[in-house]
């Protein structure tokens, strides 16, 4: 039993020691960065909320946003149809309802993009066969 976890004791260190290193790996990718990729991400939404946003707090009050005071970490939103103000800090923002659509592109920016693409792919031709006459005449 011994040949196989090496001699004596110093074999046997190497071995829990790398187990203690597979472990916290482990830990690392199934907990820390999934949760420090997720505060990220909420930090981001946080930060990005702007004036006409609906958002709903972390308390389950849902409201649109009238008021971002950046000094003060905090925004302003209007609640009901009493158009009741509140004001709360940035962190007890639970979610932004808001949908923002990216406008469509435009009949002229595919075009663009689609001679882009075929000057790009003629540029890639001729610096291929201008690589293979170089070849040619190095040979």
């Amino acid at each position: 039993m011994s040949s196989l976890f090496g001699s004596g004791s110093t074999g046997s260190s190497w071995w829990i020691i790398l187990v203690y290193i597979g472990l916290f790996a482990v830990l690392y990718f199934l907990l820390i960065r999934p949760n420090s990729k997720k505060k990220k991400q909420e930090q981001e939404m946080r930060n990005n909320i702007a004036i006409g946003d609906d958002i709903t707090t972390i308390g389950g009050i849902q409201g649109r946003i009238i008021a971002v005071k950046e000094d003060e970490d905090a925004f302003v939103i209007e609640t009901g149809p009493d158009r009741t103000k509140m004001k709360f800090k940035k962190w007890a923002i639970s979610s932004v309802d808001t949908v923002k659509d990216t406008p469509a592109p435009s009949k002229e920016d595919k075009l663009k993009a689609l001679q882009e693409k075929r000057e790009a792919k003629k540029a890639a031709k001729q610096a291929a066969k201008e690589e293979k006459e170089a070849n040619k005449y190095s040979e």
